[in-house]
């Protein structure tokens, strides 16, 4: 009689071969046990949640499913075949209790790796933000709730670090719709030439833009890259960005003018310290102004403050003689950093418009389900979005060391088609 050997399990072939795709991947530091329950290894946990944002698998009970039906698919990303698959509770936990900061650290030496081959050059980059819903009854308008649905006050209870933000879409070029939602926005600086992000962070939505931006320029610094431009929306117009563009960068900044930051010229007039009103009357100086980054000199309408003119009214009818008491002029005597910045020119707009690689990028991280978190709270939130940007930097680097230099963006054909 002949005795057949029976196949294992970890000798069968998988579907894609996934663990080519983790040689790449930095190793999670184990921290030595001398008592207590084995723990479930990192580094696979770390390759079951990437395979996940890969897999476009949004809720972690199907990944459990899927492992526990598929031994030789555990068995690349690390796990024993032969023994059980991690429970829904094990993943859950892995997002909720693991410090951001090991994550982070990952996602940093896969960009330093991505620089350091010249994947990524770092010359020109992007910031912007993306919004992540959270999964909560209240963004749900099929649900009923007995309190306000949008009442900043009151957070859900669900998810007690979520905020409420707002989604702005344009239907037509003429139409703007608010659509309004609790949650969080990642923040992302980006490589305009690669389309690859380089740092990311995210916070609530009551953490605006404005706050966020120079912590990325900050780390964008730590990073060894000559940067030469820097490219964003008019939401980030603000006297703390710029300087630190121009400043402490050492850059180009491609930020078009907020309307609410312009100067005011409509029909004023400066010669030497005067200023002279739409209605070429002189305007009476009423003291300064001292905010954190800029101070102005104040000037008001000569009919309410300073000697009178020999007039009744104003000669023009401006609409704030009655209701305002009169014009007011802002003299900025600060340096205004948007002085340094060619707006108009062919110059800028030609790299302004570089800024929609950050959009294509964003679309890749879309593509990856990190607006669709199956967790909830700030930390799980975190580690959701860094996983995201972990398994498209992963990608990029192990095309572009597999040979495929054109394919460092193809975060969801990769695997299947090309591994």
């Amino acid at each position: 009689m002949i005795q057949q050997e029976l196949l294992q399990p970890e000798h069968l072939p998988s579907k894609h071969r996934w663990s080519r795709l983790f040689v790449s991947l930095p190793a999670w530091p184990q921290s030595p046990r001398d008592r207590g329950r084995r723990p479930v290894d990192r580094n696979a946990l770390l390759r079951t949640l990437i395979y996940q944002r890969l897999s476009r698998i949004r809720f972690l009970q199907q990944v459990c499913n899927q492992l526990a039906e598929n031994p030789p698919l555990m068995a690349e990303l690390g796990f024993d075949p032969y023994a059980s698959a991690p429970t829904l509770e094990r993943l859950s936990s892995f997002l909720a209790d693991t410090d951001h900061r090991c994550l982070v650290a990952i996602r940093t030496e896969l960009t330093l790796h991505l620089i350091a081959e010249g994947v990524v050059a770092g010359n020109h980059l992007g910031i912007d933000s993306c919004p992540v819903e959270s999964r909560v009854k209240e963004n749900n308008l099929k649900t009923a709730l007995r309190h306000s649905r949008y009442d900043k006050h009151c957070p859900p209870k669900a998810d007690p670090d979520a905020r409420l933000g707002v989604r702005i879409h344009f239907p037509s070029e003429d139409r703007k719709k608010l659509d309004y939602f609790w949650g969080y926005r990642n923040h992302v600086l980006a490589d305009l030439d690669s389309e690859l992000p380089l740092w990311e962070i995210t916070e609530p939505n009551s953490v605006g833009e404005t706050n966020v931006a120079p912590a990325l320029l900050d780390a964008a610094r730590l990073l060894p890259v000559t940067i030469r431009s820097v490219s964003a929306d008019a939401e980030y117009d603000s006297d703390v960005i710029l300087n630190c563009i121009l400043h402490q960068l050492h850059a180009e900044a491609f930020v078009p003018a907020n309307p609410s930051h312009l100067s005011q010229s409509n029909g004023f007039r400066r010669e030497g310290q005067k200023v002279f009103c739409p209605a070429n009357l002189p305007m009476y100086r009423s003291g300064q102004m001292n905010l954190k980054t800029r101070s102005y000199v104040q000037y008001r309408c000569p009919f309410h403050l300073g000697p009178k003119p020999d007039l009744l009214t104003c000669p023009i009818g401006h609409a704030k003689f009655s209701t305002q008491k009169g014009c007011n002029y802002l003299w900025r005597i600060t340096p205004n950093p948007r002085d340094q910045i060619p707006y108009g020119t062919e110059h800028f707009k030609k790299h302004y418009n570089r800024r929609t690689a950050i959009e294509r990028g964003f679309s890749r991280l879309l593509s990856l389900t990190i607006q669709e978190p199956s967790v909830r709270g700030l930390n799980s939130i975190r580690n959701h979005c860094t996983i995201a940007h972990i398994a498209v930097l992963l990608v990029a680097l192990t095309a572009h060391r597999s040979g495929y230099h054109d394919k460092i963006r193809f975060a969801r054909t990769f695997v299947p088609n090309f591994l």
